[in-house]
């Protein structure tokens, strides 16, 4: 989707009240369609962290006859024509066991099912994808503070449960230890600022790095991120010892020369 076009809540319900007439109109009223959201538009319709998304990711399962009514809507609402799709099918947050354990959303024009993806479930994805350059992890922090607000809080064992269902198999280490830190510290507010920063230096590095080599494929995202911090982590390494260098040496140029006091003294 394009990177300048942001969908609120309001408009994406009205994206999908539209595409439930067309494909009504397109396929009859018998062919019922189910539709999970996942990704920001599953924490757009769930959360109020985040009054936008530019992902309309999504699970389809129904006739070819949807991809055309998605068309449609796109051009009746001046849509990009990806405004919903299944890209994510391709990232490691993917699953086939999402349709077992998705929960239903809204059912528009007595057809087209709409279905979310329980908070438990929803951060599992987001730590098993866990981009440097996207809101997976700010996505985490917020999704467990506006749960630790409701009163319902979301316990570490519910999580890695979720990943179990989904995936069969663990978390990434890196992915529990950031759910161990917001676990730990429960400083919501901060963690979620420092985790927005880091996603957007991120994509500022990632951005950087396409401008530079719009020739290069097949290497992903995420490892370039760390390679570019590893650098930069290096210079500033260097750049730090090289000052505390120059600070001893400006440090022994200002002490006093003891052995020409003493001359001085018996004189």
């Amino acid at each position: 989707m394009s990177a300048d076009f942001e969908f609120t809540k309001e408009m994406l319900d009205n994206s999908l009240k539209e595409l439930g007439k067309e494909y009504r109109k397109q396929n009859g009223k018998n062919t019922n369609a189910d539709i999970i959201l996942i990704g920001g538009a599953s924490v757009l319709i769930n959360y109020g962290f985040r009054d936008k998304t530019t992902d309309a990711d999504a699970l389809i399962r129904v006739s070819s006859v949807m991809k055309e009514s998605i068309h449609r809507i796109a051009d009746k609402l001046d849509l990009p024509r990806d405004w919903l799709n299944d890209d994510f099918k391709k990232t490691d947050s993917y699953s086939d066991s999402l349709f077992r354990v998705a929960k239903h959303y809204r059912t528009f024009s007595n057809i087209m099912h709409v279905h979310t993806v329980a908070a438990e479930y929803l951060v599992a994805m987001k730590l098993m994808s866990g981009r440097q350059y996207k809101y997976d992890l700010s996505d985490v922090v917020g999704i467990l503070w506006e749960h630790e607000k409701w009163g319902s809080p979301i316990e570490k064992d519910m999580i890695t449960k979720a990943a179990e269902t989904l995936y069969n198999q663990p978390l990434p280490e890196d992915s529990i230890n950031f759910l161990d830190k917001i676990l730990d510290s429960k400083d919501y507010e901060k963690l979620y600022a420092d985790s927005r920063e880091n996603e957007r230096d991120g994509k500022n590095i990632l951005d950087s790095f396409r401008m530079k080599y719009p020739d290069v494929r097949g290497v992903k995202a995420d490892d370039i991120i760390k390679k570019a911090r590893n650098k930069q982590r290096s210079l500033s390494e260097r750049i730090s010892e090289k000052k505390i260098e120059a600070a001893k040496i400006n440090a022994n140029r200002e002490k006093p020369d003891k052995s020409a006091k003493s001359k001085t003294e018996e004189l």
